[in-house]
């Protein structure tokens, strides 16, 4: 058994207001995303300018927190905040669902895409790639907050987290912050520059995420208020499979309509 690191979740507090390391792992998400993204537009002519980044990027932040609070209120904990509904103004309280991020990032993207005339699926293999940075800063965030454990393990690097009881535990956000985040970004980036459609990108970050996601849900602690689905499943695991297969059928039913890209890269 491996100890937890405790480490205070709070950087700094001035009176009432605190910077927290989950916040702050948010911000470095959304910024080393941009960098990475004007980058992309420096090496090469892109399908999307600096400027219409800026103002696209506002759309994708905005809805990408939105949904993730409404996911989390939808998906995970809905009875509850239906009898408590100032709760979901709360937001340091907890409660995000990565899911619902994602469905608010894209219905925002989507909008912000069509207002500034840019086409779709150019823009979002050049911004998806990007995406499991945060994913990954966000799982790390998770494990210094002590929260979303794993299940009860004997494994040489479990450990007893403060909330989860004497138990010894998988640290599933260490294995999500590798699979989801490091693992799932090394892929995307380099095959972003050799797929065979406009949307491919895309379509690999639904099934791949998914993938991972579902199995690291294997060593991951259920939702307190949900447990098991089913007495099988849990709700990440039932939400990451619909992404496995929406991201097949964007793959190879809608994109093989497309033409190929001429370089095929």
């Amino acid at each position: 058994m491996i100890p937890y690191p405790h480490i205070d979740p709070v950087i700094v507090q001035i009176g009432p207001f605190a910077v927290r390391w989950y916040g702050m792992m948010y911000i470095a998400g959304f910024a080393l995303s941009y960098l990475l993204l004007v980058y992309q537009i420096g090496k090469k002519s892109a399908a999307v300018t600096r400027a219409q980044i800026d103002d696209l990027y506002f759309y994708l932040i905005l809805g990408l927190l939105v949904g993730a609070r409404l996911g989390y209120v939808l998906f995970y904990n809905f009875r509850f905040f239906l009898e408590h509904p100032v709760e979901i103004f709360v937001l340091w309280h907890g409660g995000m669902s990565f899911h619902g991020g994602l469905i608010g990032a894209l219905l925002a993207g989507y909008l912000g895409i069509k207002r500034k005339k840019i086409a779709f699926w150019k823009a979002a293999d050049l911004i998806i790639p990007t995406a499991p940075i945060g994913i990954g800063l966000g799982r790390l965030g998770n494990f210094i907050n002590g929260e979303l454990y794993g299940r009860p393990s004997s494994v040489p690097w479990a450990m007893v987290f403060p909330e989860g009881g004497p138990m010894p535990r998988h640290p599933s956000q260490l294995y999500e912050a590798a699979m989801e985040g490091l693992l799932l970004f090394v892929i995307l980036w380099f095959y972003k520059d050799r797929k065979g459609r406009d949307g491919d990108v895309f379509a690999l970050f639904l099934i791949l995420y998914g993938i991972f996601r579902t199995c690291c849900e294997f060593f991951r602690e259920p939702d307190v208020q949900l447990g098991y689905i089913f007495g099988f499943i849990t709700m990440g695991q039932i939400l990451s499979l619909a992404m496995v297969c929406v991201g097949l059928l964007l793959k190879y039913v809608y994109l093989r309509k497309r033409p190929r890209l001429q370089s095929g890269l």
